[in-house]
Parts: C-alpha cells; sequence; structure tokens
C-alpha cells in the first residue's frame, strides 16, 4: 500500500486521524494532520516520565526512594479541592494493592507506563511537579501538546484545562529519547535515555502499534484511550534498518474506549494497519 493509497482509506474514516512515519533524526517520510490536537488520554505519560528522569538526574528526587502512596491529590485549578481517582477507572491493580504503603518512584513510573497506571502517573505528577512535563515538552520541540493536569482532575477539566497532543508532537518526544541513548541530547542522559525507553519496551498494552509488527520487534511505545479517542505513539528498533517513529492519533467513534485486548476496536486496527504500512516501508524511510 502506498502512502496515497493509505491517505485514500484514512480519508473514510470518520473523525480525525493524524500520523506521522519517519526516521530518527530525519524528516519524515509520511504525515497526516500531524499538527492536528487530540485529547492526549495516557500519550502523556511518557512525558511525565522524562519529567521524572531529569529531576533524578539533577538530584532534586532519588528514583529509589521509597514514597507514600496515597489517593488524594491537588487539582490544578487553583482554590478548588483535593481529588481522587477511581479504582475501577485504573489499569493496575499492583498500585491499589500499596495505597497506605510505600513504593519507589521507579517502580510507579514503571506501571504508570507498561500497565498505564493513573494512580501512579498522579503520584509521580505530584513530586514532579506539572512544570516540569511543560519544560519536557519545550526540550523535545513540541509545539502544540500540553500537560495542563492530571488524571481526572474533574474540576480543572470542567475550567477548561486539559492534556493535548499532536502526532509530531508525539514523535519529537520519543525520537529524542531514541536519539538521546546515542548521543547526548536536550532531554536526558544517553544512560537515562536508555533506562526510559527499557521501560517503553516493557509496554504490556500491545494491541495497536505492536499488533502491525512481525512478532519480537522491538517498539518503546506508549499508547492512550478513552471512549472516542485511542492513539499510539513509538519509536520501532529493527533488526534491518536504523530505528523510526510511528504515532497516529484517533478522534474517532471507532474507539470504543476499552484497554487491551479489545479484539472489536476498529481504532487499534486502525492504527496497527498504519503500523504494519510503516514497518512494509522500512528500509526505504527518508
Amino acid at each position: 500500500m502506498t502512502w496515497d493509497e493509505l491517505d485514500a482509506h484514512l480519508d473514510r474514516v470518520p473523525g480525525t486521524v493524524s500520523a506521522y512515519v519517519g526516521r530518527v533524526g530525519a524528516a519524515p517520510t509520511w504525515t497526516r494532520h500531524a499538527d492536528a490536537t487530540h485529547y492526549a488520554a495516557s500519550t502523556m505519560k511518557a512525558a511525565v516520565l522524562v519529567a521524572l528522569h531529569r529531576a533524578a538526574e539533577a538530584g532534586a528526587l532519588g528514583l529509589d526512594a521509597p514514597v507514600p502512596v496515597r489517593n488524594e491529590f491537588d487539582s490544578a485549578l487553583p482554590g478548588a479541592p483535593r481529588f481522587s481517582c477511581a479504582r475501577h477507572y485504573d489499569n493496575d491493580e499492583a498500585v491499589w494493592e500499596r495505597v497506605g504503603a510505600e513504593a519507589t518512584l521507579r517502580w510507579l513510573a514503571h506501571r504508570m507506563i507498561v500497565r498505564s497506571s493513573n494512580l501512579a502517573t498522579n503520584l509521580v505528577i505530584g513530586h514532579v511537579g506539572l512544570p516540569a512535563v511543560a519544560r519536557v515538552w519545550d526540550l523535545a520541540g513540541a509545539r502544540h501538546s500540553v500537560t495542563g493536569r492530571g488524571i481526572e482532575d474533574f474540576a480543572a477539566r470542567e475550567a477548561g484545562v486539559t492534556n493535548l497532543v499532536t502526532a509530531a508532537d508525539l514523535a519529537a518526544l520519543l525520537g529524542a529519547l531514541a536519539a538521546g541513548a546515542d548521543t547526548p541530547g536536550p532531554l536526558a542522559s544517553p544512560a537515562g535515555c536508555a533506562a526510559m525507553l527499557d521501560v517503553l519496551f516493557a509496554q504490556e498494552h500491545r494491541e495497536d502499534l505492536a499488533a502491525g509488527l512481525p512478532e519480537g520487534t522491538r517498539i518503546a511505545h506508549k499508547n492512550g484511550w478513552v471512549r472516542g479517542v485511542r492513539h499510539g505513539a513509538g519509536v520501532v528498533f529493527p533488526d534491518d534498518a536504523p530505528p523510526y517513529a510511528v504515532v497516529v492519533c484517533t478522534t474517532t467513534d471507532l474507539a470504543d474506549g476499552g484497554p487491551s485486548g479489545e479484539e472489536d476496536d476498529d481504532a487499534c486496527r486502525l492504527i496497527a494497519r498504519v503500523s504494519a504500512a510503516a514497518w512494509a516501508a522500512r528500509r526505504d524511510l527518508t
């Protein structure tokens, strides 16, 4: 399938489908509405991960120091009451089992990515702060993405404070991590970037981008979903070609809002189809 044919296919999809495909460190080979903003869902957790590692490298936080696991957070809306996460809306019972006890920030960050735990995310944000996450987007060269609040901060949401991403910005963020593991870059040291990639490689929700790749292909990625939204953002590391970024953001009724294993989620299949097309073209990406 050519890129023009893929574009024609996506033109028939209801809603907005954005995409970015290109080698790390190079101009994109193919984009589609790459600067259109979408509700971020859980893709913003990749920027939170970077903010945490940057704070650790600066000596402001210790990744292996235990912190209290609680379910109460400050709202991003000044004067609003504190808020909590809903257990039934989370994807990781392991974090909830530690409420009232302690866990390390390293462990919480891992659960935030590999199981997409909302509770773990808000705990990490509580230690790094939203300005640090905003700084990560700036350093990555993102132009439109915003992390304005934590997960389930409904008072802030009702006041218009939101989390947004674009396909181009997610590609810039993950591409900078991949490049930074080899050459010092703006986000973290090479060792820090490599450590974050290892977390993203361990992603357990593999029903979208990873589903379009041959079994065993290495992909460092983060996805996100709520009803009407499904995104996948990653960097693929083929054995026979340079690494490349592939991002698909969808705001469409095709997304049923479920986590992994949703065989009837057409948005997952659509993202997998784009991922498969990028894989087929991996040796020819510019």
